[in-house]
């Protein structure tokens, strides 16, 4: 399986399992009409990338230039449902990592073969008898972030790390 990486440097099993966490950030308002009807006004999307960890050693992230944009492949995955064969991707997988998709057949979810363009555009195999398709993928994102905090316990030789990015 592929390792969660930052700025080229793997996050390796002994500096903790990395739990990733995905949050919309976004220029998103919601304004209202005169008569009270709601009008939802976005300006931008991106995303927000936590990432901790507890282990018996630290990342490692010392000699990373966090002044610069940073490559992070992440192996949580995200997904997309659908009952179309064809789409484009909304994030970006990685190129290590390929994307695959799952058919949903007689209440259980089969992989089926998709072939995803450099355009990010996608073309599922079709599976007879599926209700819905869900295209899966291990994304890659350029981000700022700051130098981790880490901590260490002594009593019990772990260290921990959290790492906050945005994605530019």
């Amino acid at each position: 399986m592929a390792e969660m990486m930052l700025g080229g440097i793997a996050i390796r099993l002994q500096s903790g399992a990395p739990v990733q966490e995905y949050s919309p950030l976004g220029g998103v308002t919601v304004a209202r009409r005169s008569g009270g009807a709601a009008v939802k006004i976005q300006h931008w999307r991106k995303t927000g990338i936590t990432i901790r960890g507890t282990g018996w050693m630290g990342p490692g992230f010392a000699g990373l230039d966090f002044s610069q944009p940073l490559e992070l492949r992440c192996t949580k995955q995200q997904s997309l449902s659908t009952t179309a064969l064809t789409g484009t991707l909304p994030g970006t997988p990685r190129p290590d990592d390929s994307p695959w998709a799952l058919a949903y057949v007689d209440g259980d979810w089969r992989r089926t073969p998709v072939a995803v363009a450099p355009d990010r555009t996608f073309t599922i195999t079709a599976v007879p008898g599926a209700l819905q398709y869900q295209v899966c993928w291990r994304p890659v994102f350029m981000v700022f972030c700051e130098p981790p905090p880490e901590s260490m316990d002594p009593a019990s030789n772990t260290h921990d790390w959290t790492i906050t990015a945005e994605e530019i």
